[in-house]
């Protein structure tokens, strides 16, 4: 068998692959940005086609720069964004709209219908989630009213997909149609308990049972790569949302342990095992992967906006030219003198869960400069995710010893510093930064007995910084203050 793993992992803003060997060590990695579509505010959307080439065109180009024998790839595993959601014809592959994006705030009023008639707590008990527009079924539901739909879905003639459904279904031959218990946990349409589709809760959202896919295990091969792609069948071998990944990347497998991936948005993940915690403080409970059939837990805060805030900066603000330029901008002053930025511009997620709260910037003197504003962009990244950590510890009941992160800004040292202070926990970054894609691999690489176990897929995790909390703890609980006062002033915003 060959030793080497290939991770798609499929995000917000690109398509990426990249490959590994079985000791986790990046030989390649190709990245494909593609377009963000927003037809009204608040709305975002995905080309479907863009997606599927994208991550073609990134697989094998990863390949071709990585110089491996195409006959020494033993898996491919698969990582996406999450809640995005995609409805296609069973016959031609084709997409009957665009892809709406996790982010996309359309269905808040729908969600806001299924809370006044009384669904909320049906909705927790059976998903772990509160009801909001993030989740994928009252995206689905949307689809089908706004297309006039049911009819065809409820006669097979239609598939509903996450991304990794979507990509399976057009890379993998036979066109299966699957997605893992990961992805399905982010739908509002699976029940956590009984790991499968739940009745109830698609009659809630009228949806018909034949449009949705077969939920497989996080780690098992669901078929082989088409040969057009690399000229040979490769198994296909785990499918995992990107958080779920990134938790399983960072070697998390014990109850407890704690992660944060700053991408567009910042995801904490902790690791409950066999125990699904209900939580109290506004977090989600979740998947954390299931292998062998045995579901495993995880608690999970979301924050919509982290490195997206960066990118805001740079792309419509243009106060940066480039998003790694904002770490000697912030270093460049004490302190933002009293600003804060608080970047609900798609509402808030964890633990507030506000879908109509708009970004807020507060605290502004005549003295205020770039350098603070972007600074307070950064500890606003920081801010959102002692949040969730804060909660996390609410729930079950002591502070978790360390963060392990992760993510393109958990590249910024400035950050990754202030998030040590003002959680008041070690903040660990490991060697390799690309832990959503190393799960993936990882799990691909069980799954085709690559690993022999869980427990060896730990070994391939190395540490490379610890960042110490140094902040007094009055300055801690000052700023803190200070920030909780900003997001009052963001929320309940918008006009419902």
């Amino acid at each position: 068998m060959g030793q080497v793993l290939i991770a798609l992992d499929q995000g917000t803003t690109s398509s990426r692959a990249v490959v590994f060997d079985a000791q986790g060590r990046m030989l390649a990695a190709h990245s494909e940005e593609f377009p963000q579509i927003y037809p009204q505010p608040g709305w975002v959307e995905h080309d479907p086609r863009a997606i599927l080439d994208s991550q073609i065109t990134a697989l094998q180009e990863a390949v071709r720069l990585s110089g491996v024998n195409v006959a020494d790839i033993a898996a491919i595993g698969i990582t996406n964004q999450r809640e995005t959601t995609l409805l296609w014809d069973r016959e031609t592959g084709e997409c009957v709209h665009n892809a709406i994006v996790w982010q996309c705030r359309r269905t808040a009023p729908m969600v806001d219908r299924l809370a006044a008639e009384g669904y909320g707590e049906m909705i927790r008990e059976k998903t772990g989630l509160i009801p909001d527009a993030y989740f994928s079924g009252t995206k689905l539901c949307w689809l089908l009213d706004e297309l006039n739909l049911r009819d065809r879905a409820a006669k097979g003639e239609l598939c509903f997909g996450t991304v990794d459904s979507f990509l399976a279904w057009h890379m993998v031959s036979g066109r299966p149609h699957v997605t893992d218990a990961t992805n399905a946990g982010r739908t509002m349409l699976f029940n956590l308990a009984a790991q499968d589709w739940d009745d109830d809760l698609l009659r809630m959202l009228d949806i018909p049972k034949a449009v949705l896919p077969r939920v497989v295990d996080t780690s098992e091969v669901i078929g082989m790569l088409d040969t057009a792609i690399l000229g040979r069948p490769i198994p296909v071998a785990a499918m995992a949302g990107d958080q779920h990944a990134s938790l399983f990347g960072q070697a998390c497998l014990t109850p407890g342990m704690v992660k944060n991936t700053y991408g567009t948005g910042c995801f904490m993940l902790m690791n409950t095992g066999d125990r699904l915690v209900r939580s109290e403080h506004g977090l989600l409970s979740t998947m954390a992967w299931r292998i062998g059939g045995k579901p495993t837990y995880a608690l999970e805060g979301s924050v919509f906006m982290g490195g997206a805030t960066i990118q805001w900066l740079r792309d419509e603000m243009k106060l940066l030219t480039t998003a790694a330029e904002s770490e000697s901008v912030a270093a460049s002053v004490k302190d933002t003198g009293g600003v804060y930025l608080v970047p609900a511009f798609t509402g808030l997620g964890a633990p507030w869960w506000d879908m109509y709260s708009r970004g807020t910037l507060v605290g502004m003197t005549r003295g205020t400069g770039r350098a603070h504003v972007v600074r307070a962009a950064l500890e606003a990244i920081a801010y959102q995710s002692a949040d969730l950590m804060g909660a996390m510890a609410q729930d079950v009941g002591e502070l978790p010893v360390r963060l392990q992160v992760d993510g393109g800004a958990s590249a910024n040292a400035f950050l990754m510093q202030f998030q040590a202070d003002i959680m008041g926990v070690p903040v660990v970054r490991p060697q390799v930064l690309e832990t959503t894609a190393l799960g993936a691999a990882l799990l691909a690489g069980l799954a085709v007995g690559v690993y022999g176990s869980i427990e060896e897929t730990a070994q391939v995790w190395q540490r490379d910084l610890t960042f110490e909390p140094r902040m007094p703890e009055e300055e801690r609980q000052r700023l803190t203050r200070g920030w909780h006062k900003a997001v009052d002033r963001a929320r309940d915003w918008a006009d419902k």
